[in-house]
């Protein structure tokens, strides 16, 4: 690779982006794989930063393609379109020093052995920069059979909804309180040149409106704190929701746990809890262990690659006194922090999740003792996999009760409560606390 210091991070971008955008890859896997072999963490925070913005801004910049390259590009121009796309991003809406960001782009083309097409990228970079990028709606990133679901879900709130997961994310942490309190910790970031706030409900929770890399947290690898999004906090939130939170030393299952942040603030706000997690993936298990080993929780946990619907392979027979239950979901609610969801989901995968997540409930409900708590979350904001499926569960499960959770927990929705993404600057989520009786 040309060691051009402007080029080979747009290069890194695009090669990012054309996995993720031709062959169907994860950004996060990419991202993970790809910014390591970066030196300079501005390189890194630029690529990151650059990815985002083009999948956020994929229709716009698709549309520039169109009207403005006379010959369509081809499969074997993939490289080419998610250059063009990185460049389109600089300008738009990163704001980069245009003169600065089209010669480094253009520089990327050689990079990525085509030096042939750097007059043609240069040519759509200066165009882009004159006229700007055609405009385009904000649905346009949602797959059309995703809208009319969307829409039929949240007609009042649909423009709201998609406008709000084409905007960034706030970087929200969770400070593990075993270390110190959150009121020290922001004390810490403000030393460090870094403004956060807190939120009445999350006790736990600073928000930074500004991100920064994970390597600027005072104390992250010691795990005095992590990211997480306030709305995933707010799970424990709900299962420790009075009355009948879990109490000092009771066994609780995490059932979905990987990778592993809601099981640790679990130990983070009471070490006794007798934890047991699951996830049907060793991999995944495993990122399970290396996220309670930075954080110093868990040493006494149960960690198990299962499947949580099948209890039978996995359950020692003794009931649980609480059961998370994270379930695996269409990730709607979290477009905002993953844009490449919208390139991934298909309308059968999301036909079978409800399936999947009715059995993960019978089989949580199963291992629940009587007068036990199950918390049933999803980061999904579509009907069918949040209020039907609770509905579903009441009406076929005699001995379940619902426990209305407070407004804290987003608006009311069937027997739970959803927030809707960038309600209170979170994620979109779903919560259900149901007692077994």
């Amino acid at each position: 690779m040309n060691d051009d210091k402007g080029a080979r991070p747009r290069a890194v971008a695009a090669q990012v982006l054309d996995a993720v955008l031709h062959r169907g890859r994860s950004l996060k896997a990419e991202l993970a794989q790809a910014l390591p072999a970066l030196a300079d963490v501005r390189d890194r925070a630029l690529v990151e930063a650059i990815c985002f913005a083009a999948l956020r801004q994929q229709a716009r910049a698709d549309a520039a393609l169109r009207a403005w390259v006379p010959r369509p590009l081809g499969k074997r121009d993939g490289a080419l379109r998610a250059l063009l796309h990185v460049g389109f991003a600089q300008l738009d809406p990163l704001g980069l020093p245009p003169h600065a960001a089209v010669d480094a782009t253009v520089g990327a083309a050689r990079v990525l052995g085509r030096a042939h097409q750097r007059g043609m990228v240069n040519a759509l970079l200066r165009r882009a920069q004159r006229e700007g990028l055609p405009a385009a709606s904000a649905d346009g990133a949602w797959p059309v059979w995703l809208r009319e679901r969307l829409r039929a879900d949240w007609p009042d709130d649909y423009d709201a909804i998609v406008a709000a997961s084409a905007l960034p994310a706030p970087m929200w942490l969770r400070v593990n309180r075993l270390h110190g309190s959150r009121d020290d910790y922001a004390a810490r970031l403000r030393e460090a040149g870094i403004e956060a706030a807190g939120d009445d409900a999350l006790p736990d929770a600073l928000r930074l409106d500004v991100p920064v890399a994970v390597a600027a947290l005072p104390g992250f690898d010691s795990g005095d704190v992590s990211v997480q999004d306030g709305s995933a906090q707010a799970v424990v939130e709900a299962l420790a929701y009075s009355p009948g939170a879990p109490a000092a030393g009771r066994r609780v299952l995490d059932a979905c746990a990987a990778p592993g942040g809601k099981a640790a603030h679990l130990l983070e706000r009471d070490p006794s809890l007798r934890l047991t997690a699951l996830d049907v993936d060793p991999k995944r298990i495993e990122r399970v262990r290396e996220t309670f080993a930075r954080l110093g929780v868990g040493a006494d946990a149960v960690l198990r690659a299962a499947d949580a619907a099948d209890p039978d392979a996995w359950w020692d027979g003794v009931p649980f006194d609480a059961v998370l239950l994270d379930a695996p979901c269409s990730a709607t609610g979290i477009v905002r922090r993953q844009p490449d969801v919208l390139l991934h989901r298909r309308a059968a995968d999301l036909d079978a999740l409800p399936t999947l997540q009715a059995r993960l409930l019978d089989a949580a409900w199963r291992v629940l003792a009587p007068g036990g708590v199950l918390l049933y979350a999803t980061c999904s904001i579509l009907h069918a996999e949040n209020t039907g499926q609770v509905d579903a569960f009441l009406a076929r499960t005699a001995d379940a009760v619902v426990e209305p959770l407070d407004d804290r927990f987003g608006r009311m929705s069937g027997a739970g409560r959803q927030r809707l993404p960038g309600e209170r600057d979170m994620d979109g989520f779903f919560y259900a606390r149901l007692r077994k009786h």
